[in-house]
């Protein structure tokens, strides 16, 4: 029986176009849904978009839009992020889906049937920008610290609350069992020392007749759901819960991607959520850290967001997919320019892997032999190393291990010159191409998940020992 694999990402908020930080994290489960799925794993890949809340009800407002014909328009400019990067999703989900507005009233049913939903009054400073309460330690100069241009607004209203603390004691103990449930480490530990300080209770609701644009609350015409607690169930709707059962038993639980921003609502929030409805915890989650531009973070305000349509229009959809996994570690943070980008992309892709497959394949109809197949222990070692490091989701690594392979055959060419063995003793020039072919196909089949098309070039290059196409030009 394969091994069931569900890996999902988080759902963007489309109050604004894709930029390359939610690329990028789309990116990487996608490497992972390809490595699984050529594991020979059965694989379920989600993603979708967030729809509801108050930042999607103002930006209809301002453009003078209804906010579903708005969100129409902004969903699709993000499913086109399928084709334009190449990527292999199972599901889009959108949180105006029927299927997905039911189970998120079916799965408040349960956690008020079990005692964690109750109403009351209370005065909060709250958001917009993070769609979150806040806390005045969590304030910087009486700011959002992550929107800090953005005034907080101070909600005095009757709503219905989530009863977080009453999950303390369990989320301790999920988190002591699991102690890779969170990677990085240190995402992990902030997690941690949030639990420690003590959970409170959070408001689920909103008055409709403030803020209209949500879930409608079950039994209560005048409110309608909070947008993280809709958000999550995205998860589990996508797999068909509450109603196709078997399909989720099959599916749940999920390795989850998010950002850094998002640690809490997703390790700490949505896992008490689903001990509230019986149901189990998470797998996985994997916490990325920012993409900044020339150090600052991206912000239509500072007009420093790079869109994903503009890097596959100047590096191609390979070159991008590259670019945007081959930085610092996982969970750390990433800091491009334009410049920078350029600089890469000539070092890594044009003078290294471009330049290796071009010399390779053009020495290639010089060699007699067929190549000889690499040992089988041999291969299942380089391949059991790059496993690991796929696994834990360190895809610079991963990409550094390829490169490394890379750069010692360009060297290795430049010490043998097979271009004059060929001339002057075919043997030894049959010994070398064997080790370059070899390596080559090694390249290909290692860089399957993280560059789909150039590997497939690289593969039909080798059989044909022809090049029909540079694979990667120089960019001034």
């Amino acid at each position: 029986m394969n091994n069931k694999f569900y890996i999902t990402t988080t759902l963007p908020y489309i109050n604004a176009n894709p930029h390359i930080g939610y690329a990028r994290e789309i990116i990487e489960a996608d490497v992972l849904a390809r490595f699984h799925r050529g594991k020979g794993d059965d694989v379920f890949f989600n993603t979708g978009v967030d729809e509801h809340g108050q930042k999607i009800y103002e930006k209809a407002k301002e453009l003078e839009s209804d906010p579903q014909k708005y969100c129409d328009e902004m969903a699709a400019k993000f499913d086109d992020l399928k084709e334009a990067l190449n990527l292999s999703y199972d599901n889009f989900i959108r949180t105006t889906d029927a299927s997905h507005v039911l189970a998120v009233q079916e799965f408040w049913k349960r956690c008020e049937k079990n005692g964690d939903i109750y109403k009351k009054n209370y005065k909060v400073k709250y958001c917009v920008g993070c769609e979150l309460e806040k806390t005045d330690s969590e304030l910087v100069d009486g700011k959002c610290p992550d929107h800090p241009n953005m005034e907080l607004e101070i909600i005095e209203e009757e709503n219905y609350f989530f009863r977080y603390s009453a999950f303390q004691e369990k989320l301790t103990e999920l988190y002591k069992n699991n102690s890779a449930f969170v990677l990085p480490e240190k995402r992990f530990n902030e997690v941690k020392a949030f639990l420690e300080r003590g959970l409170q209770d959070f408001s689920i609701s909103r008055l409709k007749d403030k803020m209209p644009w949500g879930v409608p609350v079950p039994d209560d015409e005048n409110q309608v759901i909070y947008v993280w607690f809709d958000a999550l169930v995205n998860y589990i709707s996508a797999i068909g819960w509450p109603e196709k059962t078997e399909n989720f038993e099959k599916w749940w639980p999920a390795v989850q991607l998010c950002g850094k921003d998002n640690l809490r609502p997703q390790s700490a929030m949505w896992q008490a959520m689903l001990l509230a409805a019986n149901l189990p915890p998470s797998a996985q989650i994997f916490v990325n850290g920012f993409i900044t531009v020339n150090s600052q973070k991206m912000s239509k305000s500072l007009d420093n967001v790079i869109s994903p349509y503009e890097m596959v229009e100047k590096f191609g959809i390979d070159g991008t997919r590259y670019l945007l996994l081959a930085g610092p570690n996982f969970g750390e943070d990433f800091d491009i320019t334009w410049e920078k980008l350029i600089e890469k992309y000539n070092a890594d892709l044009a003078n290294g892997l471009g330049n290796l497959v071009s010399r390779v394949i053009k020495l290639a109809e010089g060699v007699k032999d067929k190549p000889k197949v690499r040992p089988l222990e041999t291969k299942g070692r380089i391949f059991g190393e790059f496993s690991k490091l796929v696994e834990k989701l360190e895809l610079g690594q991963s990409l550094e291990y390829i490169w490394k392979i890379i750069d010692e055959d360009n060297k290795f060419i430049g010490d043998n010159k097979p271009w004059e063995l060929v001339k002057t003793n075919q043997e030894k020039f049959e010994e070398v191409m064997q080790k370059l072919l070899e390596d080559l196909n090694l390249i290909s089949e290692l860089l399957i998940s993280f560059m789909p098309e150039t590997s497939q070039k690289i593969k039909k290059a080798l059989e044909t020992k022809k090049l029909e196409e540079v694979l990667f030009q120089r960019i001034k």
